[in-house]
Parts: C-alpha cells; structure tokens; sequence
C-alpha cells in the first residue's frame, strides 16, 4: 500500500514517549524523581521570579520615566480668552483673572500667557511669563505686557 491520506504514519522513532517520573525504581525515574538529595531545587515551590537572595531584576531596573522636582508650575492663559473677557484699557493681572471665570487658581510660580488667538484692543496684562508671540500680538494691539 502507498503513503495515501487514510493511513498515513509517523516514522518509526519519530514520537519518543515521555518519561514517566515518580513511578517507581524501575522506571529510573524513582524515589526522588531526578531531583536528587535536599536543597532548594528538590524542593516542590521556588517562586519562579527568585534569583536565590540576589537583587531581583525588577528591582535592579530603573523605573519607568522621571519626574524633574525643580519644574516650574504655571497656570496658562490664552490671549483669546483675554481678549473675549476684557475691554480696552482694561488691566488684566492674576486678581482680574480670577474674578472673571478665566482661571480657577493661581499656580505656584504665577501666570504664563499664550499666544494663541488675536487680540484686537490695547490692555495691560501683568503676569509672571509671557511667550514671544503674545508679547508680539499685545504690543501690536497697542497694549502692554508687564512682568511681574
């Protein structure tokens, strides 16, 4: 008979039966199942993460990202929201903005302002920081940028 789809075999040897440890002294396999005498490998539970009292890896690794303790803090302002909650000549300052809705609270290192938007009237705004491109838009505007 050909090799044909119904009655197709391994090769001989081909399938090594797996040994059967724990099953007696004849099986070879015996007694104390190939794991020898005592210590810690003949034992039934090692925590597979444990490296035998060395530092384990995951805590020789650094963590993940890094968080920089001297970060200035600003609140930030875009100038359109400025522009949509003042008139002209207006002073615009941390206690303005707050009485207006702008902003919730003041951050620890002060106001920053933004640049995005336009601004149309001249207005004095008093803050810690200001980007180059309101500072631009506000002078242009006829206004003042004060850094407190």
């Amino acid at each position: 008979m050909a090799n044909e789809l119904s009655n197709l075999k391994p090769r001989p040897g081909a399938h090594k039966k797996a040994k059967r440890i724990g099953r007696g002294f004849a099986s070879g396999d015996g007694k104390t199942s190939g794991r020898g005498q005592k210590g810690q490998r003949a034992r039934s539970k090692v925590a597979i993460w444990f490296e035998g009292g060395q530092m384990p890896l995951h805590r020789r690794l650094a963590k993940r990202g890094f968080t920089n303790i001297f970060a200035k803090q600003y609140t930030v302002v875009r100038l359109d929201k400025i522009a949509a909650n003042f008139e002209a000549g207006a002073e615009v300052n941390a206690t303005s903005l707050l009485e207006n809705g702008i902003i919730d609270k003041v951050a620890k290192d002060g106001i920053k302002v933004l640049g995005n938007g336009d601004l149309d009237k001249a207005l004095n705004i008093t803050a810690t920081k200001f980007t180059k491109s309101a500072k631009a838009k506000i002078e242009a505007a006829g206004g003042s940028a004060i850094i407190q």
